[in-house]
């Protein structure tokens, strides 16, 4: 015997809203994505704007606290602290004046030095220039700018502009002058016989005088003594000796006897200023030293 099958199960038909296919979106998704999206804007504006808005604020400064400017001065150190804090600078400020000082002190050592060498280099100048038998006011004024005002500058100055001859001149024209004083030693007096006034003309043609190492006082002993000097450079002793000359004689050596004056005195006053100049000199260097 077979079985009955089972009858097909026939139901009544659903609504047919019931088989439209179901939308995959729903409100539920798209609540969740605005609530994301709100979360997401939540965190980027804390993460800017959260220090500003929940940071610590700065304590508001009292009304009545003065201006930076009008702080009251710190107050002053103990009194046991004092002496350390005041000797601390005063130490560098010392060396530092002592320091000023002793560059000023050199700076002006070294200023004199050097005056004192240009003077010293044209007081020798100018007794190289006057050596000559010229004139030397050019060097003469070149030593006057430079040093201070001394009389042997004023007795060159007067001297300066006509000079004198050299010693080597002087020499040279002593012997023509010596004979002249000679002969006029010789001249006869206002009671002198013919004969004696021929042999003075004579003698003028001719003159004869002793020379070189004469004794006694006579004319040709004194002018001997003389020429030697002379020769020898030595001026002012020479001058000294023709003044034992009787009267005739010397002023037959007169116009002699004026150039050697001047060219003893330009020698002495030059000569000085020349030493002068020197020991300023190493003075300065003594004193730079």
């Amino acid at each position: 015997m077979i079985p009955p099958t089972d009858a097909p199960d026939f139901s009544a038909p659903k609504d047919p809203a019931d088989y439209r296919p179901r939308p995959l979106l729903g409100v539920t998704f798209w609540a969740m994505i605005a609530l994301m999206l709100l979360c997401v804007l939540a965190g980027v504006a804390i993460a800017n704007f959260g220090p500003k808005w929940f940071g610590p604020r700065p304590l508001a400064r009292p009304a009545a606290e003065a201006p930076p400017a009008a702080e009251p001065a710190p107050a002053a150190p103990a009194p046991s602290a004092t002496p350390a804090v005041a000797a601390a600078p005063a130490a560098p400020s010392a060396d530092v004046a002592r320091l000023g000082a002793r560059v000023a002190t050199l700076e002006t050592q070294q200023t004199h030095a050097s005056q004192a060498a240009a003077a010293a280099l044209a007081a020798s100048a100018v007794v190289e220039a006057t050596q000559g038998s010229g004139p030397f006011a050019d060097e003469l004024s070149s030593l006057r700018a430079i040093s201070p005002p001394a009389p042997e500058l004023q007795a060159l100055a007067r001297l300066a502009a006509a000079g004198a001859p050299s010693r080597t001149a002087l020499a040279a024209s002593f012997p023509d002058y010596a004979a002249r004083a000679a002969s006029a030693a010789r001249a006869p007096g206002e009671k002198a016989g013919l004969g004696d006034r021929i042999v003075y003309e004579l003698s003028r043609v001719v003159t004869l005088r002793r020379v070189g190492d004469v004794a006694g006082d006579g004319v040709d002993a004194v002018l001997a003594r003389a020429e030697r000097q002379v020769e020898d450079g030595d001026l002012d002793r020479a001058l000294r000796t023709l003044d034992k000359l009787p009267p005739g004689a010397k002023d037959a050596m007169g116009p002699w006897r004026n150039r050697a004056e001047r060219r003893a005195e330009i020698d002495r006053n030059a000569f000085a200023l020349r030493a002068r100049a020197l020991q300023t000199l190493a003075s300065e260097a003594r004193g730079g030293a």
